[in-house]
């Protein structure tokens, strides 16, 4: 019999709330298939979009590319979630955290997550048509990361760094949906968001190290064991110099590092607060949602004052 998840059984970071709780119940499994009571992942695929556009000196005059985008990753972000549980629906329905989840419970078959699928897919291509045809072809080489991800849990221990080069790939496409050609700035801008994700989904991985040890799935929070606030310190450390590169690249000037400094400081302050036990991962992995504005800021005044 279909399910439908209530307010005390949806996820600790779920926001099922607004819209989402006025919708018919028939429509409701399919919005949290895609992750839409989630909305910090959508919000995380976006800011690397903002920021390619803002350090290439265009997020003001092409804020119409950054609405497309807002919409792709809303999109593009949900298929991914349904593509990846359809992949994972039998995992999830051993993971305490997971097992609610619409296909691991039987509230939405599997023959409608595919056709959800494309659906979301058809969305993305059409946001994908807004754009110039050097972005488009970039946005198209992200498809087989996007695919392989769902499965690195399964081969490797290190699937974040694995999401860092598919959540960091909206910054290639910002940058080209402005400037039209790749330069250094964009490959240190994609380098340093990448280390980035890194970080804050080595943090989101603390909430499942118990299930995860005990189901076989592999993750840089198991890997790193007891060193996980190290990790992370590294990871931040690495995302702060790859993005000062980016930034002297379009301004080779120290003044314009500034920019970054209240990014950095809000990196430091999660890295200060974070517990090794995961009790506040969710919290600080939540935070990064304020990191990505502070991270726009600082690259739209840097690319507008080249």
């Amino acid at each position: 019999m279909k399910q439908v998840m209530s307010f005390t059984d949806s996820v600790p970071d779920s926001e099922y709330t607004g819209l989402l709780g006025l919708m018919p119940a028939s429509m409701r499994n399919f919005a949290l298939l895609a992750r839409f009571d989630r909305p910090a992942g959508w919000w995380l695929l976006f800011w690397p979009c903002l920021f390619g556009l803002g350090l290439a000196g265009g997020l003001a005059s092409h804020w119409h590319i950054a609405l497309w985008l807002w919409l792709g990753a809303i999109a593009m972000r949900g298929a991914g979630c349904v593509y990846n549980d359809i992949l994972d629906r039998d995992l999830d329905a051993q993971v305490e955290r997971t097992a609610s989840r619409p296909l691991a419970s039987g509230a939405v078959t599997l023959r409608a997550a595919w056709i959800w699928l494309i659906l979301l897919c058809l969305v993305g291509l059409y946001v994908l048509l807004q754009l110039r045809v050097e972005a488009q072809l970039v946005a198209l080489g992200s498809l087989l990361l996007v695919a392989a991800y769902p499965l690195m849990k399964r081969i490797t221990w290190w699937p974040q760094a694995w999401l860092g080069l598919v959540f960091s790939w909206g910054a290639l496409v910002g940058w080209m949906a402005v400037r039209g050609e790749a330069a250094p700035a964009m490959y240190w801008l994609y380098a340093g968001t990448a280390f980035w994700v890194i970080g804050y989904d080595t943090i989101y991985a603390m909430q499942d190290r118990e299930d995860d040890a005990m189901v076989g799935i592999k993750s840089s929070a198991l890997r790193l064991g007891g060193n996980v606030r190290i990790g992370v310190i590294l990871f931040y450390s690495l995302a702060i110099a790859g993005w000062s590169m980016a930034i002297w690249q379009i301004r080779p000037q120290g003044q314009a590092l500034v920019a970054l400094l209240p990014l950095a400081l809000h990196l430091v302050w999660q890295a200060i607060k974070f517990r090794e036990d995961g009790a506040n991962a969710l919290m600080l992995f939540r935070a990064n949602r304020i990191a990505g504005l502070l991270g726009t800021l600082a690259f739209f005044i840097v690319g507008a004052s080249a």
